[in-house]
């Protein structure tokens, strides 16, 4: 009868309980925000996969006229970096509950991320002024292509991070801001990844 009981049992019916439960009793190791990020950027590294797969198959046509890289990407890389930077060091305070340097690499992080979408601007400009428009070559398609879907992806992240600086500044506790800040990070080492692999493929090919 033990035998037949245990073949009976629906293990599925067995973990009972409210999601309140199941997250105290570990059911959930992480937490939502987490979760989400992590599968956005799942979408996003796929995206962008898909995108440098096609430059790659693309470049290799005979109508490819490579087009000149503008010096200010170099800056503009150097600015993505510093703002990683800002967000590691944010980071690293908030885990060590300083809230002053949090709020320093908060504001350094987006600060550089502004001048960073402000280069960009000012490399698409430098190219339409020496007559590198967007229709008139493949090439030229894919850099404004990629590089607008990477400043849109960076902007979405500023959105984020003024959120998150807002609630510093109106003094919420560390605790209360470490979750955010930790997923900035993450989410501004990802974006400067992404733009190196853009930056070098398009910058060797």
């Amino acid at each position: 009868m033990n035998f037949l009981h245990e073949l009976m049992k629906k293990p599925w019916l067995e973990e009972s309980g409210t999601v309140v439960e199941l997250q105290a009793r570990g059911a959930f190791a992480l937490p939502t925000a987490t979760l989400a990020l992590r599968v956005f950027l799942a979408v996003v590294t796929v995206l962008f996969s898909l995108l440098v797969v096609a430059y790659a198959d693309r470049l290799t046509a005979g109508d490819w006229r490579p087009l000149p890289e503008p010096w200010v990407l170099w800056l503009n890389t150097v600015a993505l970096v510093l703002g990683s930077v800002g967000l590691q060091r944010s980071l690293t305070a908030a885990n060590r509950g300083r809230l002053d340097g949090v709020k320093i690499g908060l504001l350094a992080g987006g600060g550089f991320a502004i001048v960073f979408l402000a280069g960009q601007l000012v490399a698409w400009q430098q190219l339409v002024a020496l007559g590198y428009y967007a229709a008139t070559n493949p090439a030229n398609a894919f850099f404004f292509v990629m590089t607008a879907l990477h400043g849109l992806h960076l902007f979405g992240g500023l959105v984020a991070l003024g959120r998150t600086a807002d609630k510093v500044l109106r003094g919420f506790d560390v605790d209360q801001v470490r979750l955010s800040v930790e997923l900035c990070a993450v989410y501004w080492h990802f974006l400067l990844a992404v733009w190196l692999i853009l930056f070098g493929l398009m910058l060797f090919t």
